[in-house]
Order: C-alpha cells, then sequence, then structure tokens
C-alpha cells in the first residue's frame, strides 16, 4: 500500500458497497457510495479541498487571511481541518442548536465558533456570515451554496468515480442539500449517460431531514440555478424525518453500515425508485451515503424508541 504524503491525499475514490438485500425488487441492485470513508468522515471532504485549491490559486486566500464559512456541521469540519493543516485562522458560523459532535469536532481542529439563532436553522448561519463578511472584507467567505468549486468538485471526481466503478448504472439518487453533489454528479452522469436517471432527495416543505432542504421552503442554491437543476433533474422524492432514521437503522442492521442519517434519506429515497419501476425491469440504482454515523449517537437514532428519535432529530441540527 502506498503512503502518502498528506491526510488531504486520501479525499475522494471512495468505495461502493452492493445493499441489494434492501431492495424492494428483485430485478432492482442497491448501491451505496460510503463518502464517510473521506478524512474527516463526509463528502464535505471533497468540496472543502476543491473551495481551499481555489481560492488558493486565484490569489483569494493567502498566509494570515481567515476564513470564515456557515455551517451547521460537515463542511465546517472539513474545511477546519483543511485550515488547521494549512495555517489559516477559520471561523465557523453555527447554528447554536447543532450536535455536541459537532462542536468538538469543530474544535479539535482549532475553529472560532460564531453561534447563529437555532431556531434560525442553516439560513440564519448563512445570514450572519454574509453580514459578518460584508463587515469584514479581509475575511474570505467561501460561501458552499454559491461556489462553483464545489459542484465541480463532484464533476471531477465524485461522478467519474461512479461511472468507473458502476459502468450500468441506470438511476442516480441523492440528497438535496446545496445540491452541489446532485449538480456536478448528474452532470457528469448525463454526458456521459444521457439515459440514467437523476432523482434528488428532500423532506416535505416545512419539516427537517438532516442535511437536506426543500426548495418550496423557499432559499434555492444559486449552485443549483447555475447548473440548470430544473432541468437536469427528472424527478424528486419526498423523504420524512422518521424515515430517514427508520433506513438509517436498516443500513446498520442489515448491511452494517453505520451512517449519518441523511443517508437514511437518500436509501428511502432509492427504494421508493425500485418499488416504482415496471415489473421485470432490471437497474443498477447508486445512492450517496454522505457521512459516517459517529456524529450523530446524541440523536439516539439507532437506541432510543423511533418516535423519540424523530422528535430528536427535529429539534436538533445533527447534519
Amino acid at each position: 500500500m502506498a503512503v502518502h504524503p498528506s491526510i488531504l491525499d486520501l479525499v475522494g475514490d471512495t468505495p461502493i458497497v452492493d445493499v441489494s438485500v434492501l431492495s424492494p425488487n428483485p430485478s432492482v441492485r442497491l448501491l451505496a457510495k460510503l463518502e464517510g470513508q473521506n478524512p474527516t468522515g463526509s463528502i464535505k471532504d471533497r468540496i472543502a479541498k476543491a473551495m481551499v485549491d481555489d481560492a488558493e490559486a486565484d490569489g483569494t486566500l493567502v498566509p494570515g487571511r481567515t476564513i470564515i464559512e456557515p455551517s451547521s456541521g460537515n463542511t465546517g469540519i472539513a474545511l477546519a481541518m483543511i485550515a488547521r493543516i494549512r495555517g489559516y485562522p477559520i471561523k465557523i458560523v453555527l447554528p447554536e442548536n447543532v450536535s455536541i459532535e459537532r462542536r468538538q469536532a469543530l474544535e479539535v481542529f482549532g475553529a472560532e465558533i460564531i453561534d447563529s439563532p437555532g431556531g434560525e436553522g442553516s439560513n440564519g448561519a448563512v445570514s450572519l456570515a454574509r453580514r459578518l463578511a460584508d463587515e469584514n472584507p479581509d475575511w474570505v467567505f467561501l460561501y458552499q451554496y454559491a461556489n462553483e468549486a464545489n459542484p465541480r468538485a463532484h464533476y471531477a471526481t465524485t461522478g467519474p468515480e461512479i461511472l468507473r466503478d458502476v459502468p450500468d448504472i441506470t438511476h442516480f439518487v441523492a440528497g438535496l442539500g446545496t445540491s452541489g453533489t446532485l449538480m456536478g454528479v448528474g452532470t457528469y452522469l448525463r454526458e456521459q449517460k444521457p439515459d440514467v436517471q437523476i432523482l434528488a432527495v428532500e423532506p416535505p416543505s416545512g419539516e427537517l431531514v438532516q442535511g437536506l432542504r426543500s426548495l418550496d421552503d423557499g432559499y434555492i442554491p444559486p449552485v443549483f440555478e447555475k447548473w440548470g437543476g430544473y432541468d437536469l433533474l427528472d424527478g424528486k422524492r419526498i423523504v420524512r424525518p422518521r424515515e430517514s432514521i427508520q433506513f438509517t437503522r436498516r443500513l446498520a442492521d442489515e448491511c452494517g453500515i453505520f451512517a449519518g442519517l441523511s443517508a437514511g434519506a437518500a436509501l428511502a429515497g432509492a427504494v421508493r425508485v425500485a418499488e416504482r419501476l415496471p415489473a421485470g425491469e432490471t437497474a443498477t440504482i447508486v445512492f450517496i451515503v454522505s457521512d459516517s454515523g459517529w456524529k450523530y449517537l446524541s440523536t439516539g437514532a439507532w437506541t432510543d424508541d423511533l418516535d423519540e428519535a424523530a422528535a430528536n432529530a427535529d429539534s436538533i441540527i445533527y447534519f
């Protein structure tokens, strides 16, 4: 096995595991891409590295400048790790009701945490970060929701990895958060295999599924619009918080995959796709497991009564 010069060389090239035991249709394979294998445990390592690399390359980020970024968790942790390695001070605007694991991970990598009102969720963190960036023009605001490096990272890495490992892919399913994964991977797959179906998973309007957002709630990520999201997507599957936890548990119970709650939502969406296919039609569905489960232990998602776990997930931001 090769010796790598930096932990950042381990970002990407994540494995895909067959979880067809969970498929409701014997003609449909379900394949999980395990992004929790990235160094800080989530798919956000890909975009964090890409955003920092781009900002360094164009001279926006130079030694001594401070990074500021809103996050409810994974992107902030990934950026904090990279900032620590490369010597940049970093401030993460974080909703005050995030889980304790999130704060602890950010503290491990030396990030300064700026609290935003918990009731405003991730949108409140974005608003506060934008205001602080305007007030401090010497800070570098990477802004993952609008940063082209976000979908480009998935277009250049995640998409090609999936097609390399699963050349017979027929459907791609991922949660809709910043939309970077869907836009980047979806665009790449559509260019290479025009018949591939690209499907988003989102919660019902007004409800919270960890790590996901509903476009009907009013905020549309700029990268979604710029990359033609409405034209790219073949459809959406709506998943409620309770379903997300149920399928997260099934990943652990039946496949031994300890994943975050958005993975349960993505799996539920993939199962819905499989259920709706005509009888006898074969398909290969790849879905994204965005992160590993250790940052969700305080949800009780695997151990508490299901209703209690769903209530916890609705009141605390865990993603």
